[in-house]
């Protein structure tokens, strides 16, 4: 017997592992043998019942296949011819019978032996409309396979035309039309008829596609080449070849080692990360080198790589030298530079401290930018910028998927490769910029990378792995937290820089911008020099701004100018005074606010806090017969504009003890107007000096010409505290005001205030607005007066604004 039969009516018989080649049921197929196991079993069962499995290989390049390597369905044949053609290599042709399933291999040698079940017909649910729509279908694709101009036989044409049983249909087909083995073992394996027969009509179509495809690139090297040049036609063919179907050599293997290689010499990288990269660098061995899928695995490759995964900086934990440098770089901000030297001593008692960030907030040109690098010099850090203004798409912050066309890390990691650094210091500068589109909220990204608990894995859309960002250094900067959103600004400890002091400038601009410019345009103190009052001038009557940028403009215009003089021997050097600035700059721009010289009646000096500094604002009142008509000029705000019927409110209800007409505001017209009507103001902290101005007009009481007064004023006449008391303060002093009234609880805010400031003005807590009328107000005074220390002071700055906040 060639097989025998078990215990569970399952059989025994010799197996071929065939390569690339599916036999089915009904069907005539030529095979070639050449293994010697294989010879063996044919052996075997010729001297049998001539009967042996066949089943496929998985994979035909294994030569000596175990049960794994096969597929589990195949096809009992019976061998009906068997012809020697060398001394190794023999070829016999096999009838199918019937399908069986594999259920183990029990013998490898000398050939391989295998217990086999058959696998029974089942009966088919399709119904006779679906299968002749099926087979249909099947000989529609055939005469489409048959349009390409494949020579197939006349009676192979003929039988599959006139043929309409499905089974043998499809035995015709599969062993006469060239198709992919894995195709031909699926319709093997499928035991319904009619998914079989749609297996088939894919198979036939894609086979027509790429004969079709075989055709058109034949014809393209045709039309190329020289008939007569062999040698090129095969180059010229396989360069076509590349380019329409993507196939191509194998990359260089030394290429991949040398991506494994640097992979695996990572030290900071989990194991599932090198896992996820060395399984990217393996796929460049299926990939041709001239695919786009090659150059998007190397590029994404070449990145990751690229990233400092290792490197890193030690800090630099010498607060002694650290403040040196900052003070150095910087003059005045103290808050930052205390900031900063806190973070560097407790770094030396704990080295792994993390999840700080610091949002410096302040308006433009006061040195939020520059501050920060200096702050990475001092600790010995890697410095990276990341601008933020404008962005409105989180792909910026994320980066896009590697798939994309021209993807990209977002700016984050691009910063971190830049730096070259796992641990730098990183300016997120103008992050109150960001904005939101369909694109994607940005700010929404950035909570992970501000949160110490997430960002220690961070990962990119890129890299699509994590990167630890945990010991970065992040400095953030803001002109304004409105726009920033609650959960972002939760993350960040915010310290606010205000505007520069009028000797800040000065000491800046003489320490700082004057040797920077002279350097940068070729000059030394020698050949341009600036004295002390020159450069007062420059910043009370030239400039109106928090910070200096426009100061180092002017002092970079003057350079320009003395180079050119220079140049043209008028003179060897220039040097500039307070008296001949305005032949170099023109006329002063700026000639600040000077307080009244007499105490007057319905004028008070107000205070106004401004994105650029503290401001006076000078109030007027004017009281006219009429019908009670009140009129508010100079683009006031709705917040100004309820403030203002408050004070009138107040003064009706105070009206009889200044002796003020109880029905004032029935036969009274009241125009209340804020000088610079073109600039917008809102705010309530201008209630009292309403209220003040308001009696002054009303009951023909001057207003004490050097008091400037602030708050918020209620109906009941309490003073409220107000916010920007330290600008305020700032503009009552350059303007020659003795007197500053402020409400009581601002008493905290005056630590805030400048020294100098602190000396030359008296400041006065009032509780309510009466107070402030009795100490505003030319009259006699029943109580104390108030004890004033006064000092000469030199500050005469004057800010510009574009807003007023009152």
């Amino acid at each position: 017997m060639a097989y025998k039969v078990t215990a569970k009516c399952n059989l025994t018989m010799p197996v071929i592992a065939a390569r690339g080649t599916v036999v089915f049921p009904k069907s005539f197929q030529h095979l070639d043998i050449s293994r010697p196991k294989t010879i063996a079993a044919i052996r075997k069962a010729m001297d049998g019942n001539r009967k042996i499995f066949v089943v496929a290989q998985r994979n035909i390049m294994i030569e000596d296949p175990s049960e794994n390597d096969l597929y589990t369905v195949g096809t009992v044949v019976e061998l009906k011819q068997f012809v020697k053609r060398s001394e190794t290599e023999y070829r016999i042709m096999v009838r199918g019978d019937y399908k069986a399933q594999l259920i183990s291999l029990t013998s490898t040698t000398p050939y391989l032996e295998a217990e086999i079940k058959r696998i029974p017909n089942k009966r088919q649910h399709a119904t006779e409309v679906e299968l002749e729509a099926a087979i249909r279908a099947v000989k529609q694709a055939f005469q489409a396979y048959l349009i390409i101009g494949q020579k197939i036989s006349r009676d192979l044409i003929l039988s599959v035309e006139t043929e309409q049983d499905p089974n043998s249909l499809l035995s015709l087909l599969t062993t006469h039309i060239p198709m992919k083995y894995e195709a031909r073992q699926a319709m093997l394996e499928e035991p319904n008829v009619l998914e079989r027969l749609h297996l088939l009509v894919n198979a036939l179509t894609e086979e027509a596609a790429v004969l079709s495809l075989e055709k058109e690139i034949f014809e393209k090297v045709q039309d190329n080449i020289d008939q007569n040049q062999r040698e090129y036609f095969l180059r010229e063919q396989m360069r076509v070849i590349h380019e329409e179907l993507g196939t191509g050599p194998d990359v260089d293997e030394e290429e991949q080692a040398n991506y494994i290689e640097k992979i695996q010499a990572i030290q900071h990288i989990s194991e599932d990360v090198k896992a996820k990269l060395i399984s990217e660098a393996k796929r460049l061995e299926k990939m041709p080198p001239g695919s786009h899928e090659t150059y998007v695995i190397t590029n994404y490759l070449d990145t990751c790589l690229e990233l400092p995964w290792d490197n890193f900086t030690v800090d630099s934990l010498d607060v002694k030298a650290a403040k040196k440098q900052l003070d150095k770089d910087h003059y005045g901000l103290e808050k930052v530079k205390e900031r900063i030297l806190e973070n560097l001593a407790v770094r030396q008692f704990a080295p792994d401290l993390k999840g700080q960030i610091i949002c410096l907030v302040g308006p433009p040109g006061v040195g939020k930018t520059s501050i920060a690098s200096s702050v990475a010099k001092a600790m010995n850090r890697r410095f990276v910028r990341i601008a933020l203004g404008g962005i409105s798409d989180e792909s910026d912050i994320r980066g896009h998927r590697k798939t994309y066309v021209g993807a990209m890390p977002g700016r984050i990691i691009a910063g971190i490769k830049q730096s070259k650094s796992r641990n730098p210091l990183v300016l997120l500068d103008e992050i109150d910029k960001m904005g939101s589109s369909f694109k994607g909220d940005p700010s929404s990204a950035m909570l992970e990378v501000l949160d110490g608990e997430q960002n220690a894995t961070f990962v990119d859309h890129y890299i699509e792995v994590p990167f630890d960002l945990s010991e970065c250094l992040f400095i953030t900067t803001a002109n304004s937290l409105s726009t920033i959103p609650v959960p972002l600004l939760d993350r960040m400890e915010v310290i606010e820089l205000s505007s520069y002091t009028m000797e800040e400038k000065f000491h800046i601009c003489k320490e700082h911008l004057i040797p920077k410019q002279r350097k940068k345009h070729g000059m030394d103190a020698k050949t341009i020099r600036f004295t002390d009052d020159a450069i007062y001038s420059m910043i009370d009557h030239y400039t109106r701004e928090a910070g200096v940028r426009k100061l180092e403009r002017l002092v970079a215009s003057l350079c320009r100018k003395t180079a050119k003089i220079i140049a043209e021997g008028e003179a060897k050097s220039v040097r500039f005074t307070a008296k001949n600035l305005e032949k170099y700059l023109g006329p002063k721009k700026y000639l600040g606010d000077k307080i009244p010289d007499i105490d007057p009646i319905g004028l008070v000096n107000g205070l106004a806090w401004t994105s650029v500094g503290g401001e006076l604002l000078q109030i007027e009142a004017g009281i006219m017969d009429g019908k009670g008509i009140v009129q508010l000029t100079g683009s006031l705000g709705d917040v100004m504009k309820e403030s203002a019927n408050t004070a009138i409110s107040f003064v009706r209800s105070i009206a009889a003890k200044y002796g003020i007409p109880t029905d004032f505001y029935q036969k009274k017209d009241i125009h209340i107007h804020l000088p610079e009507g073109a600039v917008p103001k809102d705010g309530p902290s201008a209630g009292v000096a309403l209220a003040t101005v308001l009696v002054s007009a009303l009951a023909g009481i001057p207003i004490r010409r050097d008091v400037a007064m602030t708050g918020e004023i209620t109906l009941r006449g309490r003073d409220l505290p107000i916010g920007g008391l330290k600008e305020k303060a700032i503009a009552a002093y350059k303007s020659g005001v003795k007197t500053v009234l402020i409400p009581y609880d601002n008493q905290p805010d005056l630590e805030e205030v400048d020294q100098a400031v602190k000396d030359a003005l008296t400041f006065i807590p009032c509780k309510t607005a009466e107070e402030v009328l009795e100490y505003a107000l030319v009259q006699p005074r029943t109580d104390q007066k108030p004890q004033k220390k006064r000092r000469k002071g030199s500050l005469s700055e004057k800010n510009g604004s574009v807003t007023y906040e009152i």
